[in-house]
């Protein structure tokens, strides 16, 4: 477990109670999880990785899957929007990708890429060609954003205050403020969030290798500079990433006309009320970062992407006449000599403070929880042999 912060003064964040993940399953996992025999067999277990995986769990009028029961309005509502509103989102939404597409492309033109660790990346382009793709993707990302029904976002600034109080130990009075961030923290909801950061700062961010090679998005992200991973790699291309982003860190905060980058330090997505444990990849170079909180509030579908295929995901999202984005930027945050020789330190102490300010729940659960909690309600059979080899 990483460090705890001795040091926040402010008011103490909400932490996920319930049966710890690690310690229990093994206890637990003699019975299968899910038994095709026993349908109250099957809810109860259900039920209980309900409560252990709250992280991921839908809420709202679709049910968990999005496979609910649909009250008789909402049909309603939803065929109207299938046939109306769905098919006008998706002509609008694709014509400003691939408008957004020629233009990177022929700013890019004649013009070779960076190669960076087998990276392909034209975020260090400079004059007239990062000029016009910064800002034509700032302004298509915000159009975008209100094509899908985000028609106005909700943005509060917190005082510096606390922050500056929070990020210093004793005896360290050293004047920070004038130094660049290296890169954006924020909680990990959506793929939404992606584009609401494009129209704030047009920052580099890490994506699946395979982004790359999608028609249209591939050269967007290369764009963007994207520091591509293989999540399932065995090898150690992790290390290399990781120094890749470090670098990229650490360039943003020296050289002001860099790109900063934007990083999820939980990993994975959540349904928005919790904050998974950070990873320390943003953390590493030692320098000031921004944490940026982000919100989606619903009444009847969750914009999170957390327990929900992706093409019923968008396909309900489209049908949905207005969406809502809140957005709290906290002031950069400073780290003291000791976060910077601990970045595990610095990483939990942002994340508690994110936590507190935000007022989300702090759970120590990951992306190995969630495949499991996707397993089950996908009636994998094979769930307790995933638990053991998770144990072991």
């Amino acid at each position: 477990m990483e460090s705890e912060l001795k040091d926040l003064n402010s008011k103490p964040a909400k932490i996920q109670q319930p049966d710890p993940t690690h310690d229990d399953t093994s206890s637990k996992d003699d019975r299968p999880l899910l038994k095709p025999d026993s349908s109250s067999t099957a809810a109860a277990n259900i039920h209980e990785l309900e409560k252990k995986f709250a992280a991921y769990v839908r809420n709202d009028v679709y049910g968990t899957m999005g496979r609910g029961e649909l009250p008789l309005k909402e049909k309603i509502m939803l065929g109207i929007s299938l046939v109306t509103l769905l098919p006008l989102r998706i002509v609008f939404g694709m014509s400003l990708v691939v408008v957004y597409y020629m233009i990177c492309r022929i700013c890019t033109m004649f013009s070779a890429p960076n190669q960076e660790e087998e990276e392909e990346g034209y975020a260090h382009l400079g004059g007239w060609r990062r000029a016009v793709i910064v800002r034509s993707g700032r302004f298509l990302s915000r159009s975008l954003l209100f094509v899908v029904g985000f028609y106005w976002i909700t943005e509060t600034h917190k005082d510096s205050a606390n922050t500056k109080e929070n990020s210093k130990t004793e005896g360290t009075h050293q004047l920070e403020e004038q130094e660049k961030p290296g890169a954006i923290v924020s909680n990990h909801v959506s793929y939404l969030d992606i584009l609401y950061h494009m129209s704030s700062c047009f920052p580099s961010f890490v994506a699946k290798r395979s982004v790359a090679k999608i028609p249209l998005v591939g050269l967007i992200s290369k764009c963007l500079g994207c520091v591509y991973v293989q999540r399932e790699s065995k090898s150690s291309d992790f290390k290399g990433v990781a120094g890749v982003v470090t670098d990229r860190v650490r360039e943003a905060h020296r050289n002001g006309s860099a790109p900063m980058m934007l990083l999820f330090p939980e990993g994975t997505t959540t349904n928005g009320d919790y904050l998974l444990s950070f990873k320390t990849g943003a953390f590493l170079a030692g320098a000031p970062v921004v944490p940026v909180i982000l919100r989606y509030p619903y009444q009847r579908f969750s914009p999170a992407w957390d327990s929900i295929t992706g093409v019923r995901h968008v396909v309900f999202l489209l049908c949905q006449f207005v969406n809502h984005m809140e957005v709290m930027h906290l002031p950069t945050y400073y780290p003291s000599q000791q976060e910077k020789d601990d970045p595990k330190l610095y990483a939990n102490n942002v994340r508690r403070l994110m936590a507190t300010e935000g007022n989300l729940i702090m759970s120590d659960i990951g992306l190995a929880e969630k495949r499991i909690y996707h397993a089950a309600l996908n009636g994998n059979n094979r769930l307790p042999s995933v638990l053991h080899q998770k144990d072991d």
